[in-house]
C-alpha cells in the first residue's frame, strides 16, 4: 500500500468560486437538485479542493427548526461538507464514477455560531478540503480515505469535519451487504411505512414544526436515559433523496439530534421545544462524533437509547446508541448548546 501526502497548505492560494448555479447532481450522488448544496468545486492543490456552498432559506427539512434565533442547521452544513467531498474525490482526487464510500466514523464541530445566523451571514461559504488516501500497489484504487474540511462563512471560520471512509465498488458492496445479511437486502422505495409505527414524537418536543421530519416513536423515560424507536419517513425527501438498501448514516445523526435535543429539553425543564429563553426551545445541535459498526436495516426494528452528561454551562453532552438485533449498530454523541444569547447578534 502506498499513502499520498499532502502538501503545505501554505504553498497554494484559493481560487475564486463560483455561486451561480449548482453543480451537476450526480456529482453530490443526489437525485434532486434541489437537494444539491455545492455551488462549485476548484483545486487548490494536489489532493486538495475549495468548494462554494448554497445554504437554502427555505427548505421542507432543513428549515424546519422551532429554535430562536434562527441559525443554518447543523446538519445542512455536515451534508454540504459530505457533498463537498464526494465531487471532489470524483472531480479532483481520482475517485472513479460509481465507487461506494462507506463512513466509518466522523466528527463534526461548529464554533463562531453568530456568523451562522439566517440573513446576517458576513460573506459567502464555502468549504476547504483535504484528502487522505491509500491506493493499492497493483490497481492504484483508493480503498481507504480520510478527509479534513474547513467550513467558512466569508472569512469566519465556523466549523471543522472529518470523516475516515472505506471505499467500495459496487460488486464488491453488494457482497458486503450479502455476507451481513445472509439475504438480500430490501430497498427503500419498497416501504410505505415502518411496521408496527402508531405515533411519533410530537414535533414540537424534538424542534421540529412539520411531522414529516420527525424520525422517533414516543419515547421512554428512565433514569439518566431516554429510549425510542428510529422511524424516519421513507417520503421524505432530504433524508431518502434515492432508493437505499439500508438507512442512511444522515437518518441516524437525525435521530441522535432530536433524541439529543429531548433529553436536553427535559433535562432544563422545558420539554416543550418552543418558546425561547433556557428551555429547549434555545438549544441547537453544534457537535457530532461516532462510529458506524454495520449497517442499519431497513426491515428490522431500530432502537436508539440516549444518556446525557450533564453540564453548568448550558452544554449538555449526549451519547446516543443505536441496537438491532440485540447489536449495537453505531454510536454518536451530540453537543446540545444554549443560543439564547446570540438574539442580539
Amino acid at each position: 500500500m502506498t499513502t499520498q501526502v499532502l502538501e503545505d497548505a501554505t504553498q497554494s492560494v484559493s481560487p475564486a468560486l463560483e455561486y451561480g448555479r449548482t453543480i451537476e447532481r450526480s456529482l453530490a450522488h443526489r437525485s434532486a437538485i434541489s437537494e444539491v448544496f455545492v455551488t462549485d468545486v476548484q483545486n487548490v492543490r494536489p489532493m486538495a479542493v475549495t468548494a462554494g456552498i448554497h445554504l437554502p432559506l427555505t427548505h421542507l427539512y432543513y428549515s424546519d427548526h422551532r429554535p430562536r434565533p434562527k441559525l443554518h442547521d447543523s446538519l445542512l452544513l455536515l451534508e454540504a461538507g459530505r457533498q463537498a467531498s464526494i465531487a471532489g474525490g470524483h472531480t479532483n482526487a481520482g475517485v472513479p464514477a460509481g465507487t461506494v464510500a462507506i463512513v466509518h466514523a466522523f466528527q463534526f464541530s461548529l464554533r463562531n455560531l453568530s456568523a451562522l445566523r439566517v440573513g446576517g451571514e458576513p460573506g459567502p461559504p464555502r468549504i476547504d478540503t483535504d484528502f487522505f488516501g491509500k491506493t493499492a500497489r497493483h490497481s492504484g484504487r483508493f480503498r481507504k480515505g480520510r478527509l479534513e474540511q474547513r467550513i467558512f462563512m466569508g472569512d469566519v471560520h465556523v466549523g471543522d469535519h472529518s470523516m475516515d471512509v472505506l471505499f467500495l465498488k459496487g460488486d464488491e458492496n453488494e457482497i458486503l451487504r450479502h455476507a451481513q445479511r445472509g439475504t438480500p437486502a430490501p430497498l427503500s422505495t419498497e416501504f410505505t411505512e415502518w411496521p408496527g409505527v402508531v405515533r411519533r414524537v410530537a414535533p414540537e418536543l424534538v424542534g421540529r414544526d412539520n411531522p414529516l421530519n420527525v424520525v422517533l416513536t414516543e419515547p421512554e423515560f428512565t433514569e439518566g436515559s431516554v429510549t425510542a424507536q428510529v422511524v424516519p419517513r421513507f417520503d421524505n425527501p432530504a433524508l431518502f433523496d434515492h432508493s437505499y438498501d439500508h438507512l442512511p448514516a444522515m437518518a441516524l445523526v437525525e435521530a441522535a439530534r432530536q433524541l439529543a435535543l429531548l433529553t436536553a429539553g427535559t433535562a432544563s425543564g422545558s420539554g416543550s421545544g418552543s418558546g425561547s429563553g433556557s428551555g429547549s426551545g434555545s438549544f441547537f445541535a453544534a457537535g457530532y462524533e461516532g462510529g458506524f459498526q454495520r449497517f442499519a436495516e431497513l426491515d428490522v426494528p431500530l432502537t436508539a437509547t440516549a444518556e446525557r452528561t450533564p453540564a453548568s454551562d448550558g452544554t449538555h453532552t449526549v451519547r446516543v446508541g443505536f441496537r438491532q438485533d440485540d447489536q449495537e449498530i453505531a454510536e454518536l454523541t451530540v453537543t446540545v448548546v444554549d443560543v439564547s444569547h446570540l438574539h442580539g447578534f
